[in-house]
């Protein structure tokens, strides 16, 4: 198993905490990449507590900026130390209209944009055994990759930020077999992990009837530690050794259809999320 060190996105949300304390018991050095250096500290500390690992350490990003991102991958290009895993777990959901000083649409530069930055980025850290999982969502099914209208403000016509996520959930998930294709011979592993609908904040709807589906809904939908689990297993699992390119959901690899293997945007995505990123890769 390659020792070196493990890179979380997002991990002082919900199932990014539950990431990174099974990384911590399982014995990895971790970067815990969070928006806020307050509510990751106090993660952090209870991971610490919490599992006796000591070696982990806070980087604060905002990942709707790529200087943020890419000021993030510069500081862990100069530890110079192998990257063992890479967790693309960060996410959200806008409930409006935001366009990133990057003139991109909030809900990709989160999503899709920054993980494929900081992930081309750490390339040079990664070699065989380096297990990068990016966790996508089922959504992605319905999901659309409009170009140009993707990055400019998430989908052609009005915003609606159910299907600008499920867009980016696609476009993540392509990236994900893009690259496996990319490092076949290498060793490095991509993976794509579908959590299930899980009880976070992100499941809101910023409506009158939150209390009602609070009551109703969240209470049988999974819980972090469920939704995590999946991403654990290909981080972590013997098993998963040596697995790529695949999809992953309840823990078990699912068959996607030609029509995501060989999308017919797969190709012009990554050219043109290339060009958006270019001054900083």
């Amino acid at each position: 198993m390659n020792k070196g060190i493990a890179v979380i996105t997002g991990a002082d949300g919900g199932m990014g905490r539950e990431i990174t304390r099974a990384v911590a018991e399982a014995g990895y050095p971790i970067i815990m990449v969070c928006y806020t250096t307050q509510k990751g500290t106090k993660v952090k500390n209870e991971i610490i507590e919490a599992t006796g690992n000591k070696n982990i350490e806070l980087m604060q990003a905002d990942l709707s900026s790529m200087q943020s991102v890419a000021e993030l991958a510069d500081k862990i290009l100069e530890k110079q130390q192998p990257i063992a895993l890479l967790m693309n777990n960060a996410g959200t959901m806008q409930t409006k209209l935001q366009i990133t000083n990057d003139q991109i649409e909030r809900t990709v530069a989160v999503n899709y944009l920054a993980p494929y930055l900081l992930t081309r980025k750490l390339l040079p850290l990664m070699g065989k055994g380096t297990r990068v999982v990016s966790m996508v969502s089922c959504t992605y099914a319905i999901g659309r990759v409009d170009l140009p209208y993707f990055f400019d403000k998430g989908r052609k016509g009005a915003f609606w930020r159910i299907a600008i996520y499920s867009n980016t959930k696609l476009a993540l998930l392509l990236f994900t077999l893009s690259m496996s294709a990319l490092t076949k011979d290498t060793g490095i592993c991509f993976n794509a992990a579908d959590p299930g609908i899980v009880s976070t904040p992100i499941i809101t709807m910023h409506a009158w009837f939150d209390p009602l589906t609070d009551v109703l809904f969240r209470p049988f939908i999974r819980k972090p530690r469920e939704g995590a689990d999946t991403a654990i297993r290909l981080l972590l699992d013997k098993e998963n050794e040596g697995k790529t390119g695949t999809f992953n959901l309840s823990g078990h690899t699912k068959a996607l259809s030609d029509k995501y293997i060989n999308h017919p945007k797969k190709e012009l995505l990554w050219a043109e999320s290339e060009r958006r990123v270019k001054q900083w890769l």
